[in-house]
């Protein structure tokens, strides 16, 4: 039995990623145009690898976020605050340098996708009063998912504080007891930004789906997965993986010797950076169908003048839980 439960979001999880991969080669006359929509997102972001060991902006709120630890209390000794403290200082930096090309590149080359998708699957004529719907709906998306990164990142840092407040308090603030909570410290970190970031992705595809972004589409992408985070993590890790391998590729063979070569070394670095633009690519219609499959675990039942959105399980239909939805939710969710 419990075999099952672990083969079975496995078995599910590839063959989402074989179905778009499949879809991502058979479209391809249709990827294409998302492939250089995205690309120079991609470019820009491995190529701010050469402006952030000496950026003033990465030197600045590395400072900001080292003064604050201290003054929340973090023992300084710990390892664990010394690699966040460079982990999320690169990524703020890198995020605010690559911001243009996010907001535009990457999110008309999400939008353009899910357009695609959308109307291949319902037999529709695009327009561009269409794709501008998607777009605005997942640029809204794009925006709350920010802030719930944000919130994210604060609650860790949160219980964090008061993990590490009541050890010293307590009086066993040993180096052992420290280093013991610093790995606990950062396997829940990992837990708790990772869902975040599945939620995340699957809210953009859903914003774009039902044209209705913001923090109603995070809202919906929570009930969407539930009962389905093994698949969805199963899914991002080989994806996510994938392009930390693609950035230490770059790292290694463009940042580390662009000095000592010659000029094929750029024409290397953006030989890499297409193979990062058709990883970001697949893993939007990674999403796109995981949304499907998480759609059809579900159906609309109305009773006494209100809508339910009923999650079942199983061949036989079997009813798992009922959620209350207003009449708008139930005519854009499904």
């Amino acid at each position: 039995m419990e075999q099952n439960s672990l083969t079975f979001p496995m078995e599910r999880s590839f063959k989402i990623l074989r179905r778009s991969i499949h879809s991502f080669i058979k479209n391809y006359n249709y990827t294409t145009t998302s492939l250089l929509l995205a690309f120079p997102f991609s470019s820009a972001l491995l190529f701010s690898q050469f402006f952030l060991p000496s950026s003033p902006l990465f030197l600045t709120i590395h400072n900001h976020l080292n003064s604050l630890f201290e003054a929340a209390g973090f023992p300084p000794s710990s390892q664990l605050f010394t690699i966040l403290n460079h982990y999320i200082s690169q990524t703020i930096t890198s995020s605010i340098l690559v911001l243009p090309f996010t907001l535009s590149f990457l999110l008309i080359s999400k939008a353009s996708i899910i357009h695609d998708f959308l109307h291949d699957h319902q037999q529709q004529k695009s327009s561009f009063a269409s794709f501008l719907s998607i777009y605005n709906s997942i640029l809204s998306t794009q925006i709350c998912n920010s802030l719930l990164i944000l919130s994210a990142n604060a609650s860790c840092f949160s219980l964090l504080f008061v993990a590490f407040s009541c050890l010293e308090a307590s009086g066993y603030s040993s180096a052992s007891s420290l280093l013991f909570l610093s790995a606990t410290g950062a396997i829940l970190y990992s837990i708790i930004l990772g869902n975040s970031f599945i939620v995340c992705n699957l809210a953009l595809v859903t914003s774009g789906m039902d044209k209705s972004g913001g923090f109603s589409a995070i809202l919906k992408a929570c009930v969407l997965i539930r009962g389905r985070t093994a698949t969805a993590l199963a899914l991002a890790i080989p994806v996510n993986m994938a392009l930390v391998a693609v950035e230490a590729l770059f790292h290694y063979r463009v940042v580390t010797s662009f000095n000592t070569t010659s000029s094929s070394t750029a024409f290397e670095g953006i030989f890499i950076a297409w193979v990062y633009t058709i990883i970001v690519v697949i893993d939007t219609i990674v999403n796109y169908k995981f949304f499907k499959s998480c759609k059809r675990g579900f159906r609309i039942d109305e009773e006494g003048g209100y809508a339910y959105l009923v999650r079942i399980e199983g061949q036989n239909g079997k009813t798992v839980e009922e959620l209350p939805l207003s009449s708008k939710d139930a005519d854009n969710f499904i």
